[in-house]
């Protein structure tokens, strides 16, 4: 599961520095690292939840 989470976030990494996605907070091309960190964030939780 983690690693299509991952697969996910790097297709909208790549995405959004083609072509920005035009989401709220994701208008412009350099904000690519927000999904990043926001990837980091939910492997971080993904971590802590598994047993």
């Amino acid at each position: 599961m983690s690693k299509i989470l991952m697969a996910l976030f790097l297709l909208a990494m790549s995405v959004q520095v083609i072509k920005p996605l035009g989401l709220p907070g994701l208008r412009q091309r350099r904000d690519f690292w927000k999904i990043a960190v926001f990837a980091i964030a939910v492997m971080m939780i993904t971590v802590l939840v598994r047993p």
